[in-house]
């Protein structure tokens, strides 16, 4: 469907959207959290080692990370309020089937089936964010969606080990995959009609060229799109870290009970997404103040960064408290960064492709999903502590710092239907692409 025409004014409808998106991800996150609250019991139980859950906690992210540069591709095909409902139906009756599973093997392909149809839920957010939303707003509205992921991390982490105490391990699956799926109706609503349709007047009319899915995945070859999927990898390192090990670690490595758990295990996200929507403010101020978007968005990214290696002494902390606020500034330093993430990527790259590169984006960030569970569940299986573990992590966050503000310098924008021009090079060349400096 063409896009509308240019109207007067950001429609109003532009805020529901917004709010549908942060609910979209409080269930997404929710969902995505479930194994890892179980995981405690699930060890105790003698159902599975702790290398053992490493292990399925990955297994998500096996065919999340891979789906991501298809996912993308088709949301800018298709649309974000098409392609966003069928993965979210999807990967809602997977994550009731976990309920389901018997051995391992069932609960892999469980995860296996979430991660596919998880793996829409970023690229369709930042498409329909870049389409819909003004470049002044972008930021807050991202922060607000994100602000989502947290709560949902926060919301099972709650109420998780209640419910599981409570009800048994099958009914808490169940009732994950089932209840969410109300969230469709709205969304359905929403997007009744407005497929394709533009809610923001900023920038001219929205093209969609055909880019092919071997152009897409040819994007990585651009310097930009490179140090974006690098950046994000550190990033995703460490918050997957958090996701599936904090509880484990909390009660494993600190000694917390069940009540502790819930508490200092939730705790951390909300402030977390205090700092998320903080951030998105702030970074949004300064783009109207007349500061240069990408400068302003890589510099909170790198900082986020940095204060978010406080991962590395909280884990060499003698004191169990001390250790839990030390995570809680961490987790704070990734709220710092997590909104400029996914809106420098919208600002370095046309809105026709933002999809595509956002998927590429969450591709490089999830194979660090599958890295950082398997690999911290081994260490601390081996050495009996978290410490080293958390160690590397913070390596990854420099590393991550310096490829952001290295490596994402030029502006990826397709002229043709081919795939990529070197960085560096301005104008267009044989290839159909353009390579100027980002606003």
């Amino acid at each position: 469907m063409a896009p509308a025409g240019p109207s007067s004014s950001p429609s109003p409808t532009r805020f529901w959207l917004a709010a549908l998106l942060a609910l979209g991800m409080i269930c997404c996150y929710a969902q995505r959290g479930t194994l890892s609250v179980a995981a405690p019991f699930m060890i105790e139980q003698g159902r599975v080692s702790t290398a053992e859950m490493g292990l399925l906690l990955s297994a998500f992210f096996w065919s999340y990370s891979f789906m991501q540069v298809p996912a993308g591709w088709l949301v800018d095909r298709v649309g974000a309020g098409r392609a966003y409902a069928v993965g979210f139906a999807f990967w809602s009756l997977a994550a009731a089937g976990t309920g389901f599973a018997r051995g391992p093997g069932a609960l892999v392909a469980a995860r296996v089936s979430l991660g596919v149809g998880q793996s829409v839920a970023f690229p369709a957010s930042a498409s329909a964010a870049a389409h819909s939303f003004p470049d002044d707003e972008r930021g807050l509205v991202t922060a607000t969606y994100l602000s989502g992921v947290r709560l949902g991390q926060a919301l099972v982490s709650a109420v998780g080990a209640f419910l599981i105490a409570s009800y048994g391990l099958r009914a808490f699956f169940l009732a994950s995959g089932i209840v969410p799926m109300l969230w469709l109706l709205p969304w359905s609503r929403f997007w009744a009609g407005r497929e394709g349709a533009r809610l923001s007047s900023d920038s001219g009319p929205v093209r969609r060229e055909a880019l092919s899915l071997a152009g897409s995945v040819a994007l990585l070859q651009h310097r930009t799109v490179l140090g974006i999927l690098l950046g994000f990898f550190a990033f995703d390192y460490a918050w997957y870290v958090y996701v599936n090990w904090l509880p484990g670690y909390l009660v494993m490595e600190r000694k917390f009970g069940p009540a502790e758990v819930s508490l200092y295990g939730s705790v951390p996200y909300v402030a977390m997404t205090v700092v998320i929507l903080l951030s998105g403010f702030l970074s949004d101020w300064l783009v109207r103040r007349g500061h240069a978007e990408t400068k302003v968005r890589k510099a909170l990214i790198a900082t986020g960064l940095l204060v978010a290696c406080l991962i590395v002494p909280a884990g060499l902390v003698r004191d169990r408290m001390t250790a839990v606020w030390l995570m809680t500034a961490s987790l704070c330093g990734l709220g710092i960064a997590s909104p400029n993430t996914w809106t420098l990527t919208q600002a370095v790259c046309a809105r026709s492709i933002v999809g595509t590169v956002s998927g590429i984006q969450n591709f490089g960030g999830n194979v660090g999903g599958i890295i950082a569970p398997a690999l911290t569940g081994y260490i601390a299986h081996r050495t009996g502590s978290f410490a080293p573990a958390l160690g590397i992590t913070g390596v990854v966050l420099v590393a991550g710092a310096l490829a952001y503000v290295l490596l994402v310098s030029r502006r990826v924008d397709p002229a043709g239907p081919a795939a990529w021009v070197r960085a560096g090079v301005g104008g267009r060349s044989a290839s159909g692409w353009t390579s100027a400096p980002p606003p």
